[in-house]
């Protein structure tokens, strides 16, 4: 048995509601009924553009489905689902490890449970989520996430990366501050790939800014280097080749220049883990503190 759960982006819309309908389709007859079962292909692909989701794969098959939807600094899941023929096989737990890979930077994972299918509240409940509200029908369920992971070398940081390419969303500016030397680029590079972009990701700094497009119909992250950077209006001022609202802009050097530039994002500052001038540098993991904002 293969199974592989993939981030995705709009290209994959149709697999995933196939996934959605099918696996909804199967539950019990509610009242009111699961507002899931009116999605469209043209309301989950406008879903995936925007916030990205998760698609589990079992033997070349999609089975499993989840939908992201930020809110302040926590990640909702929406339209979790598995598909009758695959449940009992880890899937659903396969999606839950991937939610929490894929939201770096976010203080909690949040769902909503019907309180009618008390075994759909138990497997929350069992992958540490607690009730933190109930507006009947519904049960608001929370799970608490870490924050700061550590990178031991550039193997690890890039890894980082790509778990923070996959938790950000089109208009989303992450600022990425650190000491030079710190890990910014290898960071980035992680980012491009959980975003899935075209070709590897370099420094922006003989450019100012570089854009990377997209190969999974998710945003184009646009790279820039702020040390050159004479402030917002310098950036707005650039020809790039997306919208700076479409795309997920990548700053270093970015705290103060950008300060402003977005409704939301993310701040990451990259520190040693140990704090000696002493220690090779090298020696020295790095300690990545991921905090959603909101603007």
């Amino acid at each position: 048995m293969s199974l592989e759960v993939r981030r995705v982006g709009a290209t994959a819309a149709t697999e995933v509601l196939g996934v959605i309908r099918t696996a909804f389709e199967a539950r019990p007859t509610l009242d009111p009924p699961a507002d899931a079962l009116a999605e469209t292909e043209e309301s989950v692909a406008a879903e995936l553009r925007a916030y990205g989701g998760l698609l589990a794969i079992l033997d070349g098959e999609p089975v499993g489905a989840l939908l992201f939807r930020p809110r302040d600094d926590v990640m909702v899941l929406r339209r979790f689902g598995v598909v009758p023929s695959a449940q009992g096989k880890g899937v659903a737990q396969r999606l839950v490890r991937g939610a929490v890979d894929a939201t770096l930077g976010c203080s909690q994972l949040v769902v909503l449970a019907r309180e009618e299918l008390p075994a759909t509240v138990g497997f929350w409940a069992r992958r540490g989520f607690v009730q933190t509200d109930r507006r009947s029908p519904y049960v608001e369920m929370r799970r608490d996430l870490p924050t700061s992971p550590e990178a031991r070398d550039a193997d690890d940081m890039r890894a980082l990366g790509e778990r923070l390419g996959r938790s950000v969303h089109a208009g989303d500016v992450v600022v990425l501050t650190g000491e030079l030397g710190a890990g910014k680029t290898t960071l980035t590079q992680g980012m491009g790939l959980g975003l899935g972009v075209r070709g590897g990701v370099t420094s922006p700094t003989f450019v100012i800014a570089r854009v990377h497009p997209s190969l999974v119909g998710g945003p184009d992250p646009v790279h820039v280097d702020a040390y050159r950077l004479g402030g917002i209006a310098e950036l707005d001022d650039l020809d790039l080749d997306t919208s700076l609202d479409d795309a997920v802009t990548v700053v270093e050097w970015g705290a103060g220049p950008v300060e402003g530039l977005a409704e939301s994002g993310l701040e990451v500052t990259i520190t040693r883990a140990i704090g000696d001038e002493a220690v090779d540098a090298e020696l020295d993991p790095r300690v990545v503190h991921a905090r959603r904002v909101r603007g």
